[in-house]
């Protein structure tokens, strides 16, 4: 299961070049590293394309270009070494146009998205969801049918969909149905979910359905947050679904011999699991500032372990006890354990050094 993010700002060669370049391929390692395997932009004109061209002969992320309403922005794009091209075939142009991206996907074996989305069906679907003659799900599937028909008269095959929505009833419907009626690979997500807390519930009551019921081959969380923050809540998300169905779902390479897809595989491994407080009033220990900190360096590890973040010594190294690190405050003091075996005391002032030592041991 791969899971993607997109990026949020307009790049410029600026953002390529010197001090902001280093931090610009920087960024997108820890995404790697985090697990990442996809990173998504959007190519609004052709100095987009040309900027993602120059960014993915610099990183070694398979970069997805996402396009609407020009193809000649498309067949740009699949100038340079992108690993995927995300395509609305009903507002890219005419028969024609859409025969041209294919042609030229084909020949440069580039895999295809296509995305549908609520808010952009066709119009003659959209009145008829309008005036009740038709359900939204089914019009998201009738529209992403239709593209799929006019890819296979041009015999293209290296195809993935998605049909999104906000609704989480319309996401899980119309990717219940269409995986009844094809076996093309889905990308799976919920549009416009919100910000962090009310995105990654609605995310996760959507998303947990469809991946227990086996359905979806990549993944994104839509967040009005970071990167970052999307790739933690899709890696908890399968988590928690693969616990729920009994699979070992992982961040990382999906079938590639489906979908012409690549990513990067967390060593058949869950990763590291956080554990923290919430926080009270017997806090004596900053466990939100902490995990905060610490949260992007952790997801990105190449461990199968559980690191705890806790506030006192209530919820310290008894409740915690099953951690494989934790740190917990004690008035100015802060408490290093182990399986709830204590490690050591230091210093508040001292607990990132402390543990940042303590982690690199296990």
């Amino acid at each position: 299961m791969a899971i993607q993010t997109m990026w949020k700002d307009r790049l410029s060669f600026s953002d390529l070049e010197g001090k902001a370049g280093e931090e610009t391929v920087a960024r997108i390692e820890r995404l790697g590293a985090m697990g990442c395997a996809l990173l998504r932009f959007a190519v609004p004109d052709l100095e987009a394309a040309e900027v993602l061209g120059r960014l993915a002969g610099m990183v070694s992320m398979p970069l997805v270009a996402d396009i609407h309403f020009d193809y000649k922005i498309a067949l740009r794009c699949m100038d340079f070494s992108v690993a995927k091209v995300r395509i609305n075939p009903g507002n890219i142009g005419s028969r024609d146009k859409v025969e041209k991206v294919l042609a030229k996907a084909a020949l440069r074996n580039i895999p295809i998205r296509i995305g549908i989305n609520a808010g952009s069906l066709p119009q003659d679907l959209r009145a008829a969801v309008d005036c009740g003659s038709l359900d939204r799900a089914e019009a998201l599937v009738w529209a992403a049918e239709r593209e799929l028909e006019l890819f296979r008269q041009f015999n293209f095959q290296n195809i993935l969909v998605s049909m999104k929505a906000s609704s989480i009833a319309d996401t899980i419907n119309a990717n219940r149905l269409f995986s009844e009626r094809n076996d093309t690979p889905l990308h799976i997500g919920l549009t416009e979910a919100g910000p962090l807390i009310a995105g990654v519930s609605r995310s996760t009551a959507a998303l947990t359905v469809l991946l227990c019921e086996g359905i979806g081959d990549t993944v994104r969380v839509s967040l009005s947050d970071t990167m970052e923050k999307e790739i933690v809540a899709a890696r908890e998300i399968l988590c928690a679904a693969g616990e729920m169905a009994g699979k070992g779902f992982i961040a990382g390479e999906m079938e590639a011999a489906r979908t012409g897809e690549t990513g990067r595989r967390l060593s058949g491994k869950r990763g590291v699991s956080i554990v923290s407080c919430p926080r009270c009033g017997r806090n004596s220990f900053d466990t939100h500032g902490f995990t905060e900190k610490w949260q992007s360096a952790l997801y990105a590890l190449d461990k199968d372990i559980t690191v705890a973040v806790m506030g006192c010594v209530v919820n310290g190294p008894g409740e915690a006890r099953h951690a494989d690190l934790g740190i917990t405050g004690a008035g100015d003091k802060a408490l290093l354990f182990r399986k709830g075996v204590m490690l050591r005391t230091i210093a508040a002032s001292e607990a990132d050094e402390a543990f940042a030592e303590e982690l690199g041991k296990l």
